[in-house]
């Protein structure tokens, strides 16, 4: 094929109707013509050679020119596309290095291969536009609903046709057994957009939280509006779900704007989940108040939260038991979803019990190390103390307010305590000695013998053992894995050591070690306390 006259027209045409069909820009496709000719020029006249060709945009005229640059004799590689100060003297007046020296040359007649050629080069650049188009429309649509229509389904994957692409609902994103057939109509939620090297992926869902958002916000115009807003979701996609809501403006219930007159719109947002039963519940700041509303339709009798764990006790009647864990336990786990905290449910019965053997422990721990009778240790239980140390330090005046307790037997008990403490605590230090404990480690500040014991008993002998520990080794913490929150017990977390008392301890060892800059640790609190009060 000649590029003649007669075709030069030809080629802004083609790039034209190209670019229509595939609604991408003219000058993409004449881009992608310039290469495949110049490919072909390539073939014809060296592949060492820097050919080029440029397409008129007014008269589709293309130019084929040779491009020869000047470089060091040193620099010297491709004597076809390159040549030397001297060399180009012949051809340019004063050369200089980078210098481009351009002339013209024959256009190629381009055989069958050669067009075959170009072709192919043709389609794959439009091809990679009409991908960046594609992923230019989707990126910012992510998080949002979309309607489609169903082409196919591979292997439980359903192919969704969403206009100018094609999206992907996997088999696990799917509600319950929902099956669909060609042409269906379908929504979905837009989970994810992938630029990949078959080009862009849209992954779509029906099972995330965000979907059901998306669909009351759809329904309820207080919820686009921002008069209502959704803090909160989670659920068993297809059989219950649980939506925490919140009302800006006082005059308007959220809960009952949610549900709609007679219940048409929370409805709309059932039907569409294939039957989804929805509580909607009324967002609180005050943590034991929200866990309540996330619990019902069970009736909570008391609440217990640990901050520090992420943990929270709920105490229901014996009776209502059943329905706070609800079928298969759905009930507490969705509570727990919409709180972010793991839920202990225990009946009035359980909590009492296992309050008196807590009673019964601390009485006898008092029994057994003061050498008190049961009637007098357990009235300091009564009193509130838990252990030998409130006892022996604690203000002599609070063990004077008890009953039968003059101030020499105050003195007396506080004496027996001290002297009980001590002995542990010569008796964990020998041990720790004798598991081979170094003095840099006994004397950091902030370990007791007790926890010093329980350090050397795990490996951790020396102050550089004990500064190459995480927070979380010391202080326990919590992991979720696949959804579910697993306990990681840490080695001085039963002395009730915070995570951040061990971050403190073990920085301040790293400090000592000369493993941290302390000018550089300052320089990051104060960066830390900056964004803090920016925030």
């Amino acid at each position: 094929m000649a590029i003649t006259s007669a075709n030069q027209l030809e080629l802004l045409q083609t790039a034209e109707a190209v670019a229509r069909e595939k609604m991408i820009d003219p000058g993409l496709v004449v881009e992608a013509m310039e290469e495949s000719l110049a490919r072909a020029a390539k073939s014809r006249y060296g592949s060492e050679m820097d050919i080029r060709v440029k397409i008129d945009r007014k008269t589709g005229r293309a130019a084929f020119t040779r491009v020869r640059t000047v470089v060091a004799d040193d620099e010297l590689e491709n004597y076809q596309a390159q040549f030397t100060v001297e060399q180009a003297k012949q051809y340019m007046a004063d050369p200089q290095i980078g210098q481009e020296f351009i002339e013209e040359v024959p256009p190629v007649d381009m055989g069958r291969i050669a067009a075959q050629s170009a072709k192919q080069v043709i389609l794959q650049k439009v091809r990679e536009a009409e991908r960046d188009r594609q992923y230019e429309e989707f990126k910012d649509r992510q998080g949002t609903i979309i309607n489609g229509v169903v082409k196919r389904e591979e292997y439980g994957n359903v192919i969704v046709d969403v206009g100018r692409g094609e999206a992907i609902l996997r088999r696990n994103e799917k509600i319950g057994r929902e099956s669909y057939r060609p042409n269906d109509r379908i929504r979905c939620y837009i989970k994810d957009v992938r630029r990949e090297q078959r080009g862009p992926q849209i992954f779509l869902s029906r099972t995330d939280p965000q979907f059901m958002a998306e669909l009351f916000k759809m329904e309820v115009p207080e919820i686009y509006d921002n008069i209502i807003e959704i803090k909160a979701v989670a659920r068993d996609p297809g059989s219950r779900a649980k939506i925490a809501v919140i009302s800006y403006d006082n005059s308007i219930d959220p809960v009952g704007a949610c549900v709609g007159m007679r219940g048409s719109r929370v409805q709309a947002v059932v039907n569409e989940l294939q039957g989804e039963k929805i509580d909607i519940i009324p967002w609180n700041e005050d943590q034991a108040t929200f866990l309540v509303n996330a619990l019902q339709p069970a009736e909570v009798s008391k609440v217990v939260i640990d901050e520090e764990a992420g943990k929270i006790e709920v105490v229901v009647p014996d009776e209502q038991l059943s329905l706070a864990i609800g079928r298969r336990g759905q009930n507490v786990r969705l509570a727990s979803q919409l709180t972010g905290l793991d839920i202990d449910i225990l009946t009035e019965a359980e909590e009492s019990s296992r309050r008196q053997k807590e009673f019964e422990e601390r009485t006898k721990l008092f029994m057994d190390t003061l050498d008190l009778d049961e009637f007098f240790a357990q009235l300091l239980v009564a009193e509130g103390f838990t252990n030998l140390e409130e006892v022996a330090y604690v203000d002599l005046d609070e063990l004077l307010v008890i009953d039968g307790v003059d101030e020499s037997t105050a003195s007396e008990l506080q004496m027996r305590a001290r002297d009980t403490l001590e002995a542990a605590a010569k008796a964990a230090m020998d041990h720790a000695r004798e598991l081979g404990v170094e003095d840099s480690l006994v004397e950091f500040e902030g370990l007791t013998p007790q926890m010093i014991e329980a350090l050397a008993e795990d490996g951790v002998k020396t102050l550089e053992d004990f500064a190459t520990c995480a927070d979380w080794e010391l202080a326990g913490g919590w992991t979720t894995v696949n959804g579910e929150r697993i306990k990681d017990e840490g080695l001085l977390e039963k002395f009730d050591m915070s995570l951040a008392e061990a971050q403190s301890m073990i920085m301040t060892a790293r400090v000592m070690l000369g493993w941290v800059d302390p000018a550089e640790l300052a320089g990051e609190e104060d960066d830390t306390e900056e964004e803090e009060a920016e925030a």
